[in-house]
């Protein structure tokens, strides 16, 4: 593989993308503010190596396209710093929405990808020069990866994962990216099916090993970190007995539009009832929209979170910051996991779950391994298209049955338990991608 390029197609595809992308941000903030940010970032990385690049000194490159994968590969990151310090450590992201992650993580530098070109991919390779480049999950990039391998760079893919349904197994992205995923030297999956999907795919037999998911690690040690006593958790503890907290996170408005009305609903059954409701990009609009449908609703004006003083047990709170939904997970007697009415794909459900804590979803669930899991051990329910009233008679079944939210909330505490250990098998199979097996 050490000659390998992609085809002429995929440059020529990628050529057209990255002339239309200026027009296509105009109408989109999110694609939008990652162009901007990502002018320049080839300079930045030049000029971090040339101030810091130590080359006696092995760098792990470590790519994460947005926060869910780059919770993957947070466990992993940690670890080596912590097992082999005299490394170095770059990682980059693609998505907007995974800066404030990144800059939470024990790397040297960290900064978007460049775009899949072969001038950007070779300044980025000449600057940082790195022994070992390791993808998170499943995004691996053809021109990046073939080059690092031209160079003689050993490639990982972790937590690697592919659905059943994925339109990755088909024409024309499968021809795109076979000889980039056969270039890889190692690859840790999280099951046996999905190295058995990479194959397909183009990756080889021999590069592949079950390691498991790294985020059930991840979101078991930030719960075991979780502190009740700051704010604004200590503030939202804070309600009269028998309030039944619902938490529905990561929202998109084709959730809202379900979970809003559900929840007046069962505010009419349940006067205790409070929903607190963080939307997965609360911007200006998202939280205009959420205010709108909850009077629709004829729900209480909802309070937002950084204006809960001593109301935290208003009916509805709209959290308008991020950063704090996994933790907020913890207050909840149930959960509404976003996504699964929106084309986005469904979220984090382990999130709730490492808290004993049941979930429910829309019915676009069938691309999370996890979900499927958990509703196969009792700890999730998945909902119709038209899921109000279901919505509605599931929280109800949980509040008047206790023994059973019980019940489905330790069916998912336990998956989480037994998923953990992949971080320790993941970053022994980097180590010995730097040393070169």
């Amino acid at each position: 593989m050490g000659g390998a390029r992609p085809s002429f197609i995929y440059r020529l595809g990628l050529g057209l993308a990255q002339r239309a992308l200026p027009l296509a941000a105009r109408f989109d903030k999110k694609l939008a503010r990652g162009l901007d940010a990502r002018r320049g970032v080839t300079e930045r990385l030049t000029a971090w190596a040339r101030a810091h690049r130590d080359r006696e000194r092995p760098l792990v490159w470590v790519h994460a396209p947005s926060v869910g994968e780059g919770l993957q590969a947070k466990p992993v990151l940690e670890a080596l710093r912590a097992e082999a310090p005299h490394w170095q450590l770059a990682y980059t992201f693609f998505s907007p929405s995974a800066e404030r992650l990144a800059r939470t993580l024990p790397v040297d530098i960290a900064d978007y990808l460049p775009l899949d070109r072969p001038n950007e991919v070779g300044a980025a390779l000449e600057a940082l020069a790195p022994t070992t480049l390791v993808f998170s999950k499943l995004d691996v990039w053809p021109e990046l990866t073939l080059a690092a391998a031209r160079r003689g760079v050993q490639l990982g893919l972790i937590s690697a994962t592919v659905a059943p349904h994925s339109s990755r197994l088909r024409w024309p992205t499968r021809g795109w990216a076979e000889p980039a995923y056969r270039a890889l030297d190692r690859i840790g999956t999280i099951s046996e099916d999905d190295g058995r999907r990479l194959e397909q795919l183009g990756a080889r037999r021999a590069a592949i090993e079950v390691t498991g998911d790294t985020r059930y690690d991840s979101v078991a040690e930030r719960a075991e970190r979780f502190d009740r006593t700051r704010d604004p958790f200590a503030r939202l503890a804070i309600v009269p007995a028998g309030t039944f907290t619902i938490v529905a996170g990561s929202t998109w408005p084709a959730d809202d539009a379900v979970v809003l009305p559900a929840f007046a609903d069962f505010l009419a059954q349940v006067p205790g009832g409070r929903l607190i409701l963080a939307p997965h990009e609360p911007n200006p609009d998202h939280l205009a929209g959420i205010m709108q449908r909850a009077a629709a609703a004829g729900l209480p004006r909802p309070v937002r979170l950084s204006q809960v003083e001593h109301q935290p047990s208003a009916p509805v709170i709209v959290v308008d910051r991020v950063g704090v939904l996994a933790d907020l997970y913890a207050l909840a007697a149930v959960a509404f996991v976003g996504g699964g009415y929106h084309r986005a794909g469904l979220h984090s459900v382990l999130e709730p779950a490492v808290f004993g804590v049941p979930v429910t979803f829309g019915p676009h669930w069938q691309m999370s391994r996890d979900a499927g899991l958990l509703i196969a051990r009792g700890g999730a329910v998945a909902l119709a298209v038209d899921g109000r009233h279901p919505l509605h008679s599931q929280w109800l079944v949980w509040h008047h049955d206790p023994a059973a939210r019980a019940k489905a909330g330790a069916a998912g505490k336990q998956l989480v338990r037994e998923g953990r250990g992949a971080a320790e098998r993941t970053t022994a199979l980097v180590k010995r991608l730097v040393g070169g097996g």
